[in-house]
């Protein structure tokens, strides 16, 4: 409970709140006399869902999904998108944009952001809000939208927890496809790989790059519904558009069981100005070998267009690299790969990036820092 993902840092409250409505989440931010850390799933990577003394607020009580219907849920925000996604697709609806891994919470990812491969076209998760329901840290309860208490509304969205506890939120609905088209694509270089992603139409696009001998890169471009194959694809793959959403299972369940989803975590992710992108991924893997990365790590890189999220402070035009290190046996030390972590950073902040909030850098340290990331931790 203590813990994160990330597996580094440790630290224990005074207090663990478990609240189940929304008016005893609101006492327990009227009643705290230090420090609130909002907690979903916990997974950040550096002690962003930890509290130094103070009060952890598990809020994954609160996950219900309280409405579907044409356009829109409401939905509780310790609800995981997998819950939200088996209330909808019932009804042939589907959030625009869901993170590849499910299992994490509405409230957490909205306070960070939220990215998938949907948000080049889509925009973030935090994009797709039409309305949230925010406790504010002197324990009041406010609705805010793009046309009531909008500076409310733009401050909790990607603000990191900074100005309040979302508790509910609406969330925009399309129609989910019965299936989905998955094409396969290579290329050598980042510039060629973030050419294409933004080239090619599809509606889910997202990249890897490999190291087979050396760094190459992967395109998953994903069309819904029926039309042509993309040109170039090494592989296609026909799926139904659950099946799709839910790609990831498979490989934690593998990763569960030889203990790699146990290890330590330091992830380094980082938002880059799009044009600047491609200089910054060759730097990056240029100094970075299999060992660095870990049995199981994995190099992101996607594409993403910020719309309507002012608090995140991200390029509009933006790529993510991810950096997802795992301190495997024989692999870099922790240590090495939070030094990594901290190289890649300042790389980013040089050519206008920012850190992505749930990441593992050493100065992101202080109880200060924590506090402000805290409701951004899945």
């Amino acid at each position: 409970m203590f813990g994160d993902f990330g597996g580094i840092v440790r630290l224990l409250p005074r207090h663990v709140a478990r609240p189940a409505t929304v008016e005893e989440v609101a006492a327990v931010l009227r009643e705290a006399d230090g420090p609130v850390v909002p907690r979903g799933c916990g997974h950040s990577t550096y002690g962003q869902a930890q509290c130094d003394g103070g009060v952890l607020l598990d809020l994954r009580g609160l996950c219900a999904v309280r409405e579907v219907g044409r356009g829109r849920a409401v939905v509780e925000a310790g609800a995981t998108w997998r819950q939200v996604l088996e209330a909808t697709l019932p009804h042939g609806l589907t959030p625009p944009v869901l993170t590849d891994y499910l299992d994490v919470t509405v409230g957490g990812t909205l306070s960070a952001g939220g990215i998938g491969g949907a948000s080049l076209r889509h925009g973030l998760q935090a994009d797709q809000v039409l309305s949230l329901d925010v406790v504010t840290p002197q324990g009041r309860l406010v609705h805010c939208s793009p046309r009531r208490n909008r500076a409310l509304f733009d401050a909790v969205r990607g603000g990191l927890g900074r100005h309040g506890v979302i508790v509910r939120a609406a969330l925009r609905l399309v129609p989910a496809p019965p299936f989905v088209r998955s094409h396969r694509l290579l290329y050598a270089t980042a510039g060629a790989l973030l050419d294409a992603q933004r080239r090619i139409p599809a509606d889910h696009v997202s990249g890897q790059a490999k190291h087979d001998p050396v760094w190459r890169y992967e395109l998953t471009a994903v069309r819904y519904g029926p039309g042509p194959d993309i040109p170039g694809a090494v592989e296609v793959e026909e799926l139904s558009y659950a099946e799709f959403a839910d790609r990831m299972r498979p490989d934690v369940t593998e990763l569960i069981r030889i203990g790699e989803w146990e290890r330590p975590h330091p992830w380094g992710i980082v938002l880059l100005p799009s044009r600047r992108a491609a200089e910054v991924i060759e730097a990056t893997l240029a100094e970075t070998s299999p060992a660095d990365l870990g049995l199981s790590g994995v190099v992101l890189i996607s594409p993403l267009t910020v719309r309507h999220v002012p608090a995140l402070g991200a390029p509009g035009d933006a790529v993510m690299l991810a950096m997802l290190r795992t301190a495997s046996p024989g692999a870099a030390s922790p240590e090495a790969m939070l030094e990594a972590n901290r190289r890649l950073l300042a790389r980013a902040k040089a050519v206008g990036g920012i850190r992505y909030p749930i990441d593992a850098v050493p100065d992101f340290s202080t109880a200060g820092d924590r506090e402000a990331a805290s409701n951004g931790a899945g």
